[in-house]
């Protein structure tokens, strides 16, 4: 059995409830946002106007198997946390989504960053919320999003720190991954997006920063969360910060062609 349904099956059966990160590294991971039909294609142009926070996996316009990127997968049951959103507000967070599901929802699947931190640690280069085990630290920066109809709202970013003489690496590697946000959108400035404290996130938690090291910050999945209390529609589901779905796709990006090889 693959790595990414074995996952899967755990967390379905809830043996494991919490953030993803270290589960089914080399696998493509996924923010969640699942919206009622009548404006979820406005969510999917905002998705498209902001490619950095809302890379697009899958949309899964009925049903619940992600059939594209995980075939035999429950939406309802295979994300470790889900929050319910009602008229824009958060109303409650749940392990199983099944009661809240309704027969016109629309799945939106989003890459997560989490898909490029097996390359990172390949390279020898701290992942601290993986290290400490705790879940990543997320902030709300002071940089809007392009609206789209109703949804619009700030970028969240998520931080990890890097040796000063590593930041470069870590750049390069992460720009490779381009359904997993990329490369950062900012580092070394926190302030310069609006974070003044980075001992308190918005969501997740803290990590230590240690001498020498330098904040660098990538666009986030939980950015559409914002979104959706702007737009305030009548039910929104999406998976708790931190607690992602699971697909079967590989996560590195494929090697380039040799038509040598030919």
């Amino acid at each position: 059995m693959a790595l990414a349904q074995r996952a899967r099956l755990r967390i379905r059966a809830e043996e494991h409830t919490g953030p993803t990160a270290d589960l089914a590294p080399g696998c493509v991971q996924a923010n969640l946002v699942v919206l009622p039909r009548a404006v979820a294609s406005d969510f999917v142009t905002f998705a498209a106007r902001n490619p950095e926070p809302c890379p697009v996996v899958e949309v899964v316009e009925h049903g619940t198997e992600a059939a594209l990127s995980a075939p035999g997968s429950d939406l309802r049951t295979d994300v470790p946390r889900y929050r319910l959103f009602v008229d824009g507000v958060h109303t409650d967070s749940a392990t199983d989504a099944t009661v809240w599901w309704r027969d016109d929802l629309v799945s939106v699947l989003l890459g997560c960053s989490f898909s490029f931190e097996a390359a990172l640690m390949r390279a020898g280069l701290p992942v601290r919320h993986i290290e400490q085990g705790c879940n990543v630290p997320m902030y709300i920066t002071d940089r809007q999003c392009k609206p789209a109809g109703d949804f619009a709202g700030p970028l969240v970013v998520s931080m990890r720190p890097m040796p000063a003489e590593s930041v470069e690496q870590a750049r390069r590697i992460t720009e490779a991954y381009p359904q997993a946000h990329g490369g950062p959108v900012q580092a070394g400035d926190p302030v310069g997006l609006g974070i003044l404290d980075l001992n308190t996130p918005d969501f997740g938690e803290p990590v230590d920063i240690y001498d020498g090291e330098v904040p660098m910050f990538w666009a986030c999945g939980v950015t559409p969360q914002l979104a959706i209390a702007n737009a305030a529609p009548e039910i929104a589901i999406t998976h708790e910060p931190g607690h992602m779905f699971i697909t079967d796709l590989p996560a590195d990006p494929s090697p380039p062609h040799d038509p040598k090889s030919l």
